[in-house]
């Protein structure tokens, strides 16, 4: 930015920062502008306000001055109820929010003090004093069970009790599957499905079947993917599909998870649970030994879950046909050697398309009675995993093609490739590293995949991978199918997770209107959140731009298509709709993983509370300008050393090679390095947990301090560490995840397992031919 943008006027977002300062986001998308102290007090993190930039710092950064606070979003924030000299305040847990809100001696609610409180705030900050308010509601100690739950729903205003409207519907509902709701559909009661799960799911929406089938002129097989319709039960519009869509997803915290859907829906009446007949959604698909779709159908259907199988018990039986819990399950046998038979075919498809498979180790925290972590242990990945994520991919992919074919309006998961920046540092790295391996300048996921396997046997692959993934942007909801270029799929979309996301029962909406020749619009969108018009404003100029099409212009095979059907072509306010609710669903979902991750943090600060003093060992996950991050071997807990805390020597941040480089002694710390650090220091409001090297660490031979760091010429940006230039500082971009990614196959694939038919009866349709659609 230039002096010519002095004395321009922006509105926007405030951000709060814990150091006291804060940022504004502009409404147009772009930069941010620095907030000094000064003005931040008297505003509040998330005000919405218009201002004016007034100066350039020596670094040419825009500074701003606040003319006009036009919203107050903030109403409530949660905190820990303190007394300093006869004076109540609360000290807000979120940290953004830079100052303690007073609160006066009958305004307490009888709070003791520190206890975690919410406050409503009564009064705003002013330049010359704090925001007043009052106690509305006392979640309890901090140490109590489940408080880490509490304060997340509350401080990323997740909502976690339904409106006394959904929860009247609900109750109306039956209990099980009625005669008439039958009616119309195929009977596959007699077809062994089967659900496979985690041991502690507790919600199914997805079946799978399979048998051999004769696949045009040579073998294949014919996979039936059943998913729990839920559509059937929520109606467009209704009291629990309005509380459904301003979730959005279901959030799952360790020991507890906060539904989409009421209890009565979610773990019974739409859940496949085992002995029961259910109402689903069927994929119907014919594939060939290449694992290439060859027919495809979707058709309501009535099934019965032969079985609930768990992911550990199908990879035994797949590891051991037959050993004892292949004898226990021997009449389902041939359904499992069946299922492993089409998920190979698969396999070999996902190969030969280049679809981006990383190796990258995803943990799970196991907690006590007491809701405290007991261990925190890698998550297996087996082959039942890799078995249902193929077969959901399938789902999911002959559903975006529907859509596409239909030409009806829909939600596709749209996966963009890497940024130009991200690809060019990207680059740097993998030539500060000497590898022969780069990405051209129109990367394709098949060159990622390419890295990912000629890397996965150095000893650093684990970072190398990590790299690939924080290169990817994150996979958004849009009507704007532009493909999944992770999954090297031109056109993907979510069907299979009904239960716990939201875009995928509008999908099937939209498939069982395009199957009677209806056209399904959406009810009447809710205004944004808070969430939602932040998630809208970073997405605003990458959302492409709604087709026009004049009257001049000829009817597109879409249009024609949807003449025939009796529909009309969407409209502009139609499309704006599905829009908003791409957005709405994509910035909830972001909601859920902040909340969960936050959550999560919680639980490891408390964890590492009781290991103060200790000593592990550990690896270099990410190298930022103001120190490393770390993370234990043994416990899988990430911690920052600290620049100043590397010894009395001046490092330089390389970017292109992700180190630290001493300037006297040369000591290089990279991704991948090998330390021994002590923890020293747990801030459990920050959600930081601070390390430093262990003695021994600094005192051996510095030349051996990086294992992983490359030999080519220094070449990244440089910062000295000075407590004034190189400050502890938030989570680096590192620390993200991209979603496009094999560790991410369990939030983009399962959520629910497919089902397919095992025995062709009169009742069971035959797949109609698919037809060219790319």
């Amino acid at each position: 930015m230039n002096k010519s943008s002095l004395m321009q006027e922006i509105t926007g977002l405030v951000q709060g920062r814990r150091e006291g300062h804060g940022f504004i986001t502009p409404d147009d998308g772009s930069d941010d502008i620095y907030l000094p102290p000064s003005e931040m007090h008297h505003l509040v993190h998330r005000d919405r306000v218009r201002a004016r930039i007034v100066r350039l710092d020596r670094r040419g950064r825009p500074e701003a001055q606040v003319l006009e606070i036009l919203e107050r979003q903030t109403k409530t924030i949660i905190g820990r109820l303190l007394q300093e000299n006869g004076v109540w305040l609360v000290a807000p847990e979120d940290k953004r929010y830079g100052q303690d809100v007073l609160v006066p001696p009958n305004a307490t609610a009888h709070a003791k003090t520190g206890q975690i409180v919410v406050v409503e705030l009564t009064e705003p900050p002013t330049l010359h004093g704090q925001p007043v308010g009052r106690i509305v509601e006392v979640l309890g100690e901090t140490d109590d069970a489940g408080m880490e739950i509490e304060i997340a729903v509350r401080k990323y205003e997740v909502p976690h009790a339904f409106s006394p409207a959904c929860e009247k519907a609900a109750a109306k509902l039956p209990s099980t599957v009625r005669p008439a709701d039958r009616r119309g559909r195929v009977d596959l009661r007699d077809v062994p499905l089967l659900t496979i799960d985690g041991e502690d799911a507790r919600d199914f929406d997805d079946a799978v079947y399979c048998e051999p089938a004769r696949v045009g002129r040579g073998k294949g097989w014919r996979l039936l993917v059943a998913i729990a319709d839920v559509s059937h039960y929520v109606k467009s519009g209704d009291a629990i599909d309005g509380d459904a869509f301003e979730r959005a997803t279901s959030i799952y915290f360790p020991r507890r998870v906060i539904p989409m859907l009421p209890e009565k829906l979610s773990n019974g009446l739409c859940s496949l649970n085992p002995g029961v007949d259910r109402l689903c959604m069927v994929c119907d698909m014919l594939i060939t030994a290449k694992g290439q779709v060859h027919a495809y159908q979707f058709y309501p259907a009535v099934m019965h879950s032969h079985a609930r199988m768990t992911y550990q018990q199908v990879a035994d039986i797949l590891a051991n046909t037959r050993g004892p819990l292949a004898l226990q399950y021997s009449a389902l046998l041939p359904e499992f050697l069946h299922l492993h038979g089409v998920y190979q075919a698969l396999l070999t498809a996902r190969k030969a398309r280049g679809a981006v498979d990383f190796e990258t180790t995803e943990t799970q925290i196991l907690c006590d009675d007491n809701g405290r972590i007991a261990q925190i242990v890698p998550r297996a990945r087996t082959e039942a995993h890799k078995l249902i994520e193929e077969c959901m991919l399938a789902a999911n992919v002959c559903s975006a093609e529907f859509l596409q074919a239909s030409g009806h309006p829909a939600l596709y998961r749209v996966h963009e490739g890497p940024t130009p920046e991200r690809q060019n540092t990207l680059r740097a790295y993998l030539k500060a590293l000497g590898l022969n391996l780069t990405i051209g300048d129109d990367p394709k996921p098949q060159d990622f995949q390419a890295i990912a396997e000629a890397t996965k046997d150095r000893p650093d692959a684990q970072q190398i991978h990590s790299m690939l993934l924080r290169s990817m942007q994150q996979a958004i909801y849009t009507p704007h199918n532009s493909g999944h270029f992770g999954l090297a799929f031109e056109a993907y979309t979510h069907f299979t997770s009904p239960i716990r996301r939201y875009p995928d029962l509008l999908v099937h909406r939209v498939i069982k209107a395009v199957l009677s020749d209806g056209h399904y619009r959406l009810p009447a969108v809710p205004d944004a959140g808070p969430a939602t018009e932040q998630f809208r404003k970073k997405l605003a100029a990458k959302v492409a731009a709604p087709e026009r099409m004049g009257s001049d212009d000829a009817p597109s095979a879409t249009d024609k298509r949807r003449s025939r059907r009796g529909s009309k072509p969407s409209d502009q306010a139609e499309l704006q709709a599905w829009e908003a609710a791409g957005l709405h669903c994509s910035a909830n979902e972001r909601r859920a993983d902040e909340a969960s991750r936050d959550v999560e943090s919680w639980l490891k600060c408390m964890y590492m509370r009781e290991h103060l003093g200790e000593v592990f060992a550990g690896t270099v996950t990410a190298v930022t300008s103001f120190g490393l991050f770390v993370t234990l071997d043994a416990m899988y807990v990430e911690g920052l050393v600290h620049i100043t805390e590397l010894g009395g020597e001046y490092f330089r941040y390389d970017e292109a090679r992700q180190e630290l480089r001493g300037e006297r002694t040369g000591t290089r710390y990279a991704v991948g390095s090998r330390l021994q650090i002590q923890v020293s220091r747990v801030d459990l409001d920050a959600r930081n947990i601070d390390f430093v090297p262990a003695r021994d660490e600094l005192e051996r031979d510095t030349g051996e301090a990086s294992a992983a760091s490359g030999n080519g010429r220094h070449n990244g940006k440089n910062g000295r560490n000075s407590k004034s230039s190189q400050r502890r500082g938030g989570t680096p971009s590192a620390r993200t995840h991209s979603e496009a990614t094999p560790s991410a196959a369990s939030v983009e694939h399962k959520g629910s397992a497919g089902g397919k038919p095992a025995q062709t009866s009169p009742s069971t349709p035959t797949p109609r031919r698919k037809g060219r659609r790319r």
